[in-house]
């Protein structure tokens, strides 16, 4: 006689473990596996896909950091723009003291050494 569990469907497929299920109980396990499974990759995929976004907006936000305005703007080529000035001054206007005064002093070809030796220290040869 093939085992009966109450719902009317006999189970009929038996595996070699003893268990038993009727043809239409496996179809729908399988089927809850299969839908299982879809969700399971869709998610995975949705958190790739964030992962991927989140990587996009922080190294945008960092281009940003370097550069504030560049990728906001459409124009994309950089034109350096000419600061006014005064002809005729003779006053450069970074420092305020007139271009042609020399502030550093020239230094002597044979006392190089010695300038290097006060400013780093002596290397003390032997």
């Amino acid at each position: 006689m093939i085992p009966d569990n109450g719902d009317g469907k006999p189970k009929y497929v038996t595996s070699s473990s003893g268990h038993s299920a009727h043809p239409e109980d496996i179809i729908n396990s399988c089927r809850g596996l299969q839908e299982h499974l879809k969700k399971s990759a869709e998610a995975a995929q949705k958190a790739v896909r964030d992962w991927e976004q989140e990587v996009k907006e922080r190294d945008l936000a960092e281009k940003r950091r370097v550069a504030p305005g560049w990728l906001d703007r459409q124009e994309k080529i950089l034109e350096p723009t000419k600061a006014p000035t005064k002809q005729g001054s003779g006053h450069d206007l970074l420092d305020g003291q007139p271009s042609a005064v020399i502030s550093a002093p020239a230094m002597s070809p044979s006392r190089e050494g010695e300038e290097l030796d006060r400013a780093f220290g002596g290397l003390g040869l032997k």
